[in-house]
């Protein structure tokens, strides 16, 4: 590779024989993660720096292979942050984002819970367009909390290691939260998915043969936690918008009960109101 071009078409032809699904993207990110600059600025008719080559080449390797390009960086994006992430913690998503921004907007107030947090990602949404916010992550694996407690460091958000759906989960909150949300465990098992699914830890993937069994559990815990008249949001599977409205519905405390969509228009999250007597 006797260019940055040259080894952005090596690149991309690599890639995309693996099957990946946007190789120059990729690529792109690579190579411009390693000589620091962005991806629409690399110098492509310049020869690589020493070194250059056999990191690229390790780095495409490992996206080669299907492992998530944010493993192999070491960073996810999610809105205005940069987040650390590797094996044993979940990927943010860009559609979350969705619900992330929905909930800043919404907020009655600055009390904050984000359930089955992994990288900290809902709280660190919220706390930097909420400076003043009182927030809480909740997340139970050990793998997990190694990410969210160094996205977190340094900043407002209080981490807590407890199980979302135990039912004394920040008790001392009980009824005077203003927001709820989780991006839970929430996919039906499926053997069939795109390999980099299957890097994310199991357990916050997949949510039971109907992906449910978390959201069941965690629909207690967010309406002990709102007072009246707080809100939640809880994303879900685009397989079962219909199974989630129903069973935030069999709550009974809840009102304005409303699917929200992604930016594909999809439905991909509920949202509701605590019930005010």
């Amino acid at each position: 590779m006797k260019t940055y071009g040259e080894a952005l078409r090596h690149g991309v032809q690599r890639l995309r024989v693996a099957g990946v699904g946007s190789p120059e993207w990729d690529t792109r990110i690579l190579i411009s993660h390693l000589i620091h600059c962005g991806h629409l600025d690399i110098p492509l008719h310049e020869k690589p720096m020493p070194g250059f080559g056999l990191a690229f080449q390790s780095l495409l390797s490992r996206r080669e292979r299907r492992e998530p390009l944010q493993y192999v960086l070491g960073t996810a994006w999610f809105g205005p942050l940069d987040l650390k992430v590797g094996p044993g913690v979940f990927i943010p998503r860009p559609e979350t984002e969705v619900m992330a921004d929905w909930a800043v907007h919404h907020a009655p107030g600055p009390r904050m819970v984000d359930l089955c947090s992994g990288s900290g990602a809902l709280a660190l949404y919220f706390q930097h367009y909420v400076p003043q916010a009182e927030v809480r992550a909740v997340e139970l694996s050990d793998a997990a909390l190694e990410f969210t407690l160094s996205n977190t460091r340094g900043t407002r958000v209080e981490v807590v290691q407890a199980d979302a759906t135990d039912s004394h989960v920040l008790e001392d909150w009980n009824g005077t939260a203003d927001l709820v949300l989780s991006n839970p465990p929430y996919v039906p098992e499926n053997p069939n998915l795109q390999p980099e699914v299957y890097h994310d830890p199991h357990l916050a993937v997949f949510g039971g043969d109907d992906g449910m069994g978390v959201i069941r559990g965690l629909i207690p815990t967010i309406a002990r936690l709102l007072r009246p008249g707080g809100i939640m949001a809880i994303e879900h599977d685009d397989t079962t918008g219909e199974a989630v409205l129903d069973a935030v519905r069999d709550h009974g405390g809840f009102s304005h009960i409303a699917p929200l969509r992604d930016l594909t228009g999809t439905p991909r999250f509920v949202t509701a109101q605590r019930a005010v007597d």
